[in-house]
């Protein structure tokens, strides 16, 4: 499970498989905005030029628009992550509630991770502790990257889902996290087993989601759900759960 299948064509319009991929104009543009950045935060320096890269892309290569979102980027780490990451202990209680795994790669040799909506509960206090776990998670799939991959895929089960799962603000506050701190790392996100109430919770979170990001989300029907992540997935690589050889 440590190790992802052949890489396959598929997707390539939209994910690339290489570091290598980027023309000059656009590895000038990461020096012009790294030069530009690190003059106002020299703690710029510790980031490398793909990350660089994805802060570039992710304001469809505006300098200035990339310099504002890295720069609160950076602002963020120190005060989210003073050690650098988060550590097991920092969230064991989120960690206890099982909502989440990550094992097995896609076809396009992107880590996976299984998030279960029905296993979530919002709270009432404010949302840090989940805020803190988002992160966490975050990092924990990134660790998983393997050379020359950026991104990781997902797939959200919805199963059991109802209204006593439904957290509007949770929602939010993982979508900002994710398009604000982790630009260009989601690949593709397969969402199934979806109740029909869940779609009034999206309604609510879908026009705050970027252009980009809209279209990784692949609503999945029941009828259609083996094909489809067999597909996308290699069965040594999809869980048993899913009709696949993984053990999760």
């Amino acid at each position: 499970a440590d190790r992802a299948p052949p890489l396959q064509e598929m997707d390539c319009g939209t994910d690339e498989h290489q570091h290598g991929h980027g023309d000059a104009t656009e590895w000038k543009k990461v020096a012009e905005l790294r030069e530009f950045v690190e003059a106002q935060d020299p703690s710029a320096k510790e980031e490398d030029d793909f990350a660089l890269r994805r802060f570039l892309r992710a304001r469809d290569h505006n300098i200035n628009k990339a310099s504002v979102m890295l720069l609160r980027y950076l602002a963020w780490k120190r005060v989210t992550k003073p050690h650098g990451f988060i550590s097991d202990d920092e969230v064991r209680g989120e960690i206890a509630k099982g909502r989440d795994r990550h094992q097995g790669f896609d076809r396009l040799g992107r880590p996976m991770s299984y998030l279960y909506g029905g296993r979530h509960f919002p709270v009432r206090r404010d949302h840090e502790d989940l805020k803190r776990y988002v992160v966490y998670v975050f990092d924990k799939i990134c660790t998983k990257l393997l050379t020359g991959q950026e991104k990781f895929a997902a797939v959200i089960d919805l199963k059991g889902w109802g209204y006593a799962n439904c957290d509007i603000r949770g929602y939010l506050a993982g979508l900002d996290i994710m398009q604000s701190y982790y630009p260009e790392r989601l690949g593709r996100v397969f969402l199934i087993h979806v109740p029909y109430l869940f779609m009034a919770a999206w309604k609510i979170v879908y026009p705050l989601i970027d252009d980009k990001t809209k279209k990784k989300f692949v609503f999945v029907a029941d009828r259609d759900l083996d094909a489809t992540l067999r597909d996308a997935i290699d069965e040594s690589q999809l869980p048993e759960e899913y009709g696949g050889k993984l053990k999760l």
